[in-house]
C-alpha cells in the first residue's frame, strides 16, 4: 500500500504511533464506515465531529474491550468462577498462566480511541456552524471518553497506586500519555512515547473528568454525562487511594439524575431490560448487526441459553461459570422442579435470601459440559442475541465506594451504616463489625454484588491481594509478574522508550 493511500485514506482511528511499526497497512482501516470518517473530510462540521465521537463510543464494544475481555476474562483471571472446557476459552486466564492475560487488543484499540478522541479536542476550534452547547458537549464527551479509555489502560498494564509492587523493580511504571492526534503515516512512526508515571496518568484522569464534569448534562446512558463522570471519578479515587475524592464524587454521582438506585425484585428486572435503571454509563448495542456473536459474546461466554423461554434451545457456549464460593454466596444448587429430568426447562436452582441469586440459574445439555449453574446477567435482553447493552458504571457501585473510602477515612460508623443499607437494598440483614472485619465485609458484598462484571479482579489486585482458587487449583501471589500483562510485544519491538512489564 502506498504511503499516499496511508496519508489520504487513514481514518480518525490512526492510533498510538509505536503500534504502527509493526501493524499492516490493512489494520489501520479496519473503521466501522457507518461510525468514522476520512482524515480528508476535515473536522469542520457538527455532523463530521459527531461521526467521529461516535466512532469513539463504537470502540468500547469489541470483545478486547467491554464486549466481553473487561468483565469475563478479568473476572476468570480472578477467583470468581471457573471454565467448562465447552469451547476451550479462557481456560489458560482460568489458570494465571503466562501470557493468559489482556491480549494485544485492548492496547490497540484503546490507543486507537484516544487517537480519536485527541483529533476531535484537536479539532474542535475549527468546527464551522457549532453552538456553544454543541461544543461544550463534544469537548466534555471526548474527555470523559479519553478517562475512561486511559484508567482501563492503567489499571490493566500497570500496579494500582494502593498496592505497588516495588522490591527490585526498576522498569514498571505507567502507560505511554499521548494527548494530541495523529493523521499521517510519518507522525505516527516518529512519536515514540515512554511510560508515564503511574500518578501521571492518574493526574490526567482526573484532570479530564473535572472538566467533562462541568461540561456535560445528560443525553442517555449510552452517552457521557456530569454525574457518568463524577461516578466514574469516585472508582478512579477509590483506585488511587484518594479517599475523601472518592467519599465526595460518589455523594454527587448519587445525587445525579443519570440511574437510579435498585432493590428487591426491581434490582433483578433491571438486568433483564435492555438498559438497565442502574446504568450511569453503558455500551450500547443498537442493532443484531453490532452483536458480538455466538463465540465470545458475554452472553455465550456465560451461558448455554438462548433465552430464558426455552431453556432446551441451544445459545452459547457457557464457558465461564461460578464457582463453588460463589454458589455458595447464594445458595444455589440444582433443582429439579417437576416433569422430565432429561426437559432443561424443569431445572431451576435453590436460593438463599439474597437477591442477587436470581440472577444464576441451570443452563442446558446441549454442550459438553452438561448442565451447569449459569450468570443470566446477559441474556438476550436487547431483543436480539449475543448483544447485550453493557453496564460500565452502575449507581449501586456508589454506596459501595462511599463506604470503602468512609472506612479507610476512619470513619467506621458512616461505613458501617453504608453496608447494611446497602445489605438491605439486597435482602440481607445488618451485621456490627469493625476494624478488618468490617473492610472485609465491603469487599465481599463488592464481590458479590459485581460477580461476572469485571471488578474483582482489580479490586484483589488493588489491596495487594494473592488470588487463590480450589477450581482449578492455583495460589497467584501478589508478588508474581503475572498479575500484569505483556504489553504486546510488536510495542515495545518498535518503540525504543517504552518498557516492557517484568516477566515478558
Amino acid at each position: 500500500m502506498k504511503k499516499i493511500r496511508l496519508i489520504n485514506k487513514v481514518a480518525l482511528s490512526l492510533f498510538f504511533a509505536a503500534s504502527l511499526v509493526m501493524t499492516s497497512c490493512d489494520d489501520l482501516l479496519q473503521v466501522d464506515p457507518r461510525q468514522s470518517i476520512d482524515a480528508s473530510g476535515a473536522l469542520n462540521t457538527p455532523d463530521a465531529v459527531d461521526a467521529a465521537i461516535n466512532s469513539v463510543y463504537a470502540r468500547l464494544r469489541p470483545v478486547s474491550n467491554y464486549g466481553r475481555d473487561l468483565l469475563a476474562l478479568s473476572d476468570a483471571l480472578a477467583d470468581v468462577g471457573q471454565t467448562t472446557s465447552n469451547s476451550g476459552r479462557l481456560i489458560g486466564e482460568n489458570n494465571n498462566q503466562p501470557n493468559a492475560h489482556f491480549g494485544a487488543g485492548l492496547w490497540q484499540n484503546s490507543y486507537f480511541a484516544i487517537n480519536e478522541a485527541n483529533l476531535i479536542l484537536d479539532g474542535l476550534s475549527n468546527v464551522q456552524g457549532a453552538s456553544p452547547a454543541q461544543l461544550a458537549r463534544w469537548e466534555g464527551e471526548a474527555k470523559f471518553l479519553r478517562a475512561l479509555y486511559y484508567f482501563d489502560l492503567v489499571k490493566v498494564y500497570s500496579y494500582i497506586p494502593t498496592a505497588i509492587y516495588q522490591p527490585g523493580v526498576i522498569d514498571e511504571g505507567g502507560i505511554p500519555l499521548v494527548l494530541e492526534g495523529v493523521i499521517t503515516s510519518d507522525a505516527a512512526f516518529n512519536r515514540k512515547s515512554s511510560r508515564a508515571t503511574i500518578p501521571a496518568v492518574y493526574d490526567q484522569i482526573y484532570a479530564d473528568l473535572e472538566s467533562a464534569k462541568t461540561l456535560l448534562t445528560s443525553r442517555g446512558t449510552q452517552f457521557a454525562s456530569s454525574g457518568a463522570a463524577s461516578a466514574l471519578l469516585s472508582r478512579v479515587a477509590l483506585y488511587r487511594g484518594d479517599w475523601a475524592k472518592s467519599v465526595a464524587e460518589s455523594t454527587a454521582a448519587l445525587a445525579s439524575a443519570v440511574g437510579s438506585v435498585q432493590s428487591g425484585t426491581g434490582y433483578v428486572n433491571g438486568w433483564k431490560t435492555d438498559i438497565n435503571p442502574e446504568s450511569m454509563f453503558e455500551v450500547r448495542f443498537s442493532i443484531a448487526g453490532e452483536s458480538i456473536g455466538v463465540n465470545e459474546s458475554l452472553q455465550s461466554t456465560y451461558s448455554t441459553l438462548l433465552n430464558l423461554t426455552n431453556k432446551n434451545s441451544q445459545g452459547g457456549w457457557g464457558d465461564f461459570i461460578p464457582n463453588a464460593r460463589v454458589r455458595g454466596f447464594f445458595g444455589l444448587t440444582p433443582l429439579l422442579v417437576g416433569g422430565s429430568a432429561t426437559d432443561n426447562n424443569n431445572y431451576d436452582v435453590t436460593r438463599n435470601d439474597d437477591i442477587r441469586g436470581f440472577l444464576y440459574t441451570t443452563g442446558n445439555t446441549v454442550r459438553g459440559a452438561g448442565r451447569q449453574i449459569e450468570s443470566i446477567k446477559f441474556l438476550s435482553k436487547n431483543g436480539f442475541a449475543y448483544g447485550d447493552n453493557i453496564p460500565v458504571i452502575r449507581k449501586s457501585e456508589m454506596h459501595l465506594n462511599r463506604a470503602e473510602a468512609n472506612y479507610q477515612l476512619n470513619n467506621a460508623a458512616d461505613a458501617l451504616a453504608e453496608l447494611n443499607a446497602f445489605k438491605g437494598l439486597r435482602g440481607l440483614q445488618p451485621v456490627d463489625l469493625t476494624g478488618q472485619a468490617l473492610l472485609d465485609e465491603i469487599l465481599l458484598e463488592r464481590f458479590k454484588e459485581f460477580a461476572f462484571e469485571g471488578h474483582r479482579f482489580f479490586d484483589l489486585k488493588r489491596h495487594g491481594k494473592d488470588i487463590v482458587k480450589t477450581t482449578p487449583n492455583v495460589l497467584l501471589p501478589f508478588d508474581d509478574f503475572k498479575f500484569l500483562p505483556p504489553i504486546p510485544q510488536r510495542e515495545v519491538d518498535g518503540n525504543p522508550n517504552l518498557n516492557q512489564n517484568r516477566g515478558y
